[in-house]
């Protein structure tokens, strides 16, 4: 069972239109309303690719009842605890000329310290039945910024982190199994410019190993066997939002049957480009990933120790 925590979930919405008059009156060709948050999608993936997954995380308000809702629909299974405040709210704006996306993101509800215990009772009554646990996504108010240190503590199974900033430096104290930022966050949270060297500091600050996005240049794993990086065969254009949950979501699949690091990777990497081509977060296109499985390359990357 892979066990997917968001810490701050959200009604994610997206609007389609073929371009965007940003000082002007626009008219949206689409509108689809989900339940999301990074964690969500992971879950809502790995559940695809046929990995028995539990949701984890907080909720609260109607924002929140509409989340469950919509999982429930879909029948992904979750157990989230619940909060006073609101669950938040992302919009993210496609144009589907050119294929960008723009997001805005909500804050999320402010927790209380009584919520954040609770939670962690929760999340202690969920982590038998974990195989992998993962902890993405930004915090809401009110929750410590260690968070994710303190939960990846708690689990004696493999832990991924999928974060950012201060969440994502002090998340590795935790010695969480796997990290997976992109290449800005690797920057931001390392100052490195080099996605090697950024992988290792974050080895020596307590991770054991790290999977870097690079965009079209594919994915790299830094881990205790060594360094790989595979690469798909030639861009795709879409909706990148979402295409770092798919990658982590076949990642936590990987991780709960052991496989070994190339054939994470090819998965993650697939699955990332086929979640490109579908609108959604939270989606890929089975039949891209079909296709492009056999045509990511894979070659290893001297890592000096």
């Amino acid at each position: 069972m892979i066990l997917t925590v968001t810490l701050n979930a959200a009604l994610d919405v997206t609007y389609e239109l073929p371009a965007v008059a940003w000082q002007g009156s626009n008219r949206v060709a689409a509108v689809r309303e989900r339940a999301g948050g990074k964690g969500v999608n992971v879950a809502r993936v790995a559940a695809a690719l046929g990995a028995p997954v539990i949701a984890s995380g907080l909720l609260g308000g109607d924002t929140g009842s509409l989340i469950r809702a919509d999982l429930d629909q879909v029948g992904l299974q979750h157990s989230f605890s619940p909060v006073q405040g609101t669950s938040r709210r992302t919009l993210t704006v496609v144009e589907t000329g050119s294929g960008e996306a723009t997001v805005f993101n909500e804050s999320g509800p402010r927790v209380s310290e009584a919520e954040w215990t609770a939670f962690l009772a929760h999340y202690r009554t969920l982590l038998p039945q974990a195989e992998v646990v993962v902890l993405s996504g930004s915090l809401p108010p009110g929750v410590p910024p260690n968070a994710y240190a303190v939960l990846a503590g708690e689990a004696s199974v493999p832990v991924i982190i999928d974060a950012d900033g201060e969440t994502l430096t002090l998340g590795v104290a935790g010695r969480p199994a796997l990290v997976k930022p992109n290449a800005e966050e690797l920057t931001r949270a390392t100052g490195e410019a080099s996605p090697l060297a950024g992988a290792r500091a974050l080895q020596a600050s307590g991770a054991t190993s790290v999977l870097v996005s690079l965009g079209p240049e594919g994915m790299l794993a830094v881990t205790p066997e060594g360094a790989w990086q595979a690469v798909p065969p030639a861009p795709v254009s879409g909706n990148p939002t979402g295409a770092g949950d798919s990658a982590v979501a076949a990642a936590a699949r990987a991780l709960s049957r052991d496989d070994s690091w190339p054939d994470l990777l090819r998965h993650a990497v697939a699955v990332s480009a086929a979640a490109v081509v579908a609108p959604v977060a939270g989606d890929f296109d089975a039949p891209t990933y079909t296709r492009l499985l056999p045509e990511i390359s894979i070659k290893g990357v001297p890592c000096p120790s």
